[in-house]
């Protein structure tokens, strides 16, 4: 017999921005064991230009990866090791900060609906001061499955099952922690089974609509923290856009000061130190 996972916990994420004035609404677990190996979900949207046309100018990161996945618009990835990167409807791209990156993600969209999600994900120390990596992928390279009854699953990273029946993989792959991240996407009366490790932790987060698992409800704006079990369940009366979390925790403490996620608060200023002697980044 299956085990349901069941929504433990609901929070809501809150309007901010950063940037250069970019509007988002964020949900930040650096303090939360139960968001491991996750760190941070922002999701960026808005039809005004004036909130997203500043961007995200040069700036560095240590210690972490990104997972950015766009719905609507284009933006531009540039980084100091050469890479330059379109990230488009539907693509996605990763970054693996390790020892250092500086980069920028600049819209090349002048006007227009923009709708994308940037997940920050820790590295497990082993891999803190590893080489930086990067790798975008574009919208036809991300599997989807459709099903009358389910919609669409969008599979961006790791890999989901649907009822043990059918596994797909996501393109990010290269990541130094185990975790998937898939999108589901339905109409109103649609339901969908994934199946997996029981251990993993499992978040859901809510952009459209709303969904339910067994009687509890997750409503726009809001991240559902789910139970142990090997089986989950969602279903949506309405019709929804839902991101769909797995992964397994990092047992290790978080110190995090802005674009740091480190170990210890003295791993932190070594990163500030090497930063502003400008000895941050690899090679």
């Amino acid at each position: 017999m299956a085990i349901q996972r069941r929504i433990q916990s609901v929070i809501n994420a809150h309007p901010t921005s950063d940037g250069e004035g970019v509007k988002i609404r964020r949900v930040a677990g650096f303090d939360n064991p139960n968001f491991s190996p996750f760190l941070m979900i922002d999701e960026l949207k808005s039809d005004n230009q004036a909130d997203y046309v500043g961007g995200f100018p040069t700036h560095p990161h240590r210690g972490i990866e990104t997972l950015t996945y766009m719905l609507e618009g284009h933006f531009q990835h540039k980084d100091h090791m050469g890479n330059v990167g379109e990230l488009k409807p539907g693509g996605a791209q990763w970054m693996a900060a390790g020892r250092g990156v500086l980069h920028s993600e600049m819209p090349i969209m002048e006007s227009g609906q923009l709708h994308g999600f940037q997940i920050w994900i820790n590295q497990p120390s082993q891999f803190k001061m590893s080489p930086s990596q990067y790798a975008d992928f574009q919208a036809d390279t991300i599997p989807e499955y459709r099903g009358d009854s389910i919609g669409k699953l969008r599979v961006i990273a790791g890999e989901v099952e649907i009822l043990g029946k059918h596994s797909f993989v996501g393109p990010v792959s290269n990541s130094s922690a185990t975790f998937s991240l898939s999108d589901w996407q339905a109409g109103s009366q649609k339901s969908i089974t994934l199946t997996g490790h029981p251990g993993d932790s499992v978040m859901l987060f809510a952009y459209n609509g709303n969904a339910s698992v067994g009687q509890d409800m997750i409503n726009e704006g809001q991240i559902a923290f789910l139970g142990k079990g090997d089986e989950l369940k969602i279903s949506t009366s309405t019709g929804c856009g839902l991101l769909i979390f797995t992964g397994t925790p990092i047992d290790e403490k978080v110190v995090h000061y802005g674009p740091f996620v480190m170990n210890s608060a003295e791993e932190i200023e070594q990163a500030i130190r090497d930063y502003n002697q400008g000895v941050f980044h690899s090679y």
